[in-house]
């Protein structure tokens, strides 16, 4: 497969995760108000969740064969996982907090702004070809 099909795989699973994580986030922030940062946690576990699952189907497939389902979950969580996690909530903190923005549009932001490393990082470690 070539990397600009793989890449548009990714983005399509994106752009669903992304509406997964953003309908969350608007059901969490409705039912808690004022606690955007824990709702923005599990929302954000939940698109995770929902991506590996698209990506080891999807956008991977060709690489799965003869690895360990729990092993290139574990490799997304601690790749794609931690970098949106420790991204979303930074940005979402400065944006909400200093640029007083609202906070799905916030959550847009961020969710772009850690989608290059969370490719790359899927591609190069998480998603990798077993040997």
């Amino acid at each position: 497969m070539t990397l600009l099909v793989r890449l548009g795989k990714f983005n399509l699973v994106g752009a669903m995760g992304m509406g997964v994580q953003l309908a969350l986030l608007a059901l969490f922030n409705h039912l808690v108000p004022g606690h955007y940062l824990w709702a923005t946690s599990v929302a954000l576990e939940i698109a995770v969740i929902h991506n590996f699952c698209w990506h080891m189907h999807f956008t991977w497939k060709d690489r799965g064969v003869g690895s360990d389902w729990m092993t290139q979950c574990l490799r997304f969580h601690l790749s794609n996982g931690l970098v949106s996690l420790i991204g979303n909530l930074i940005l979402m903190r400065l944006l909400v907090q200093n640029a007083h923005m609202q906070v799905l549009f916030a959550n847009v932001i961020a969710i772009g702004c850690c989608a290059v490393a969370n490719f790359l990082l899927g591609d190069l470690w998480a998603f990798r070809v077993a040997r």
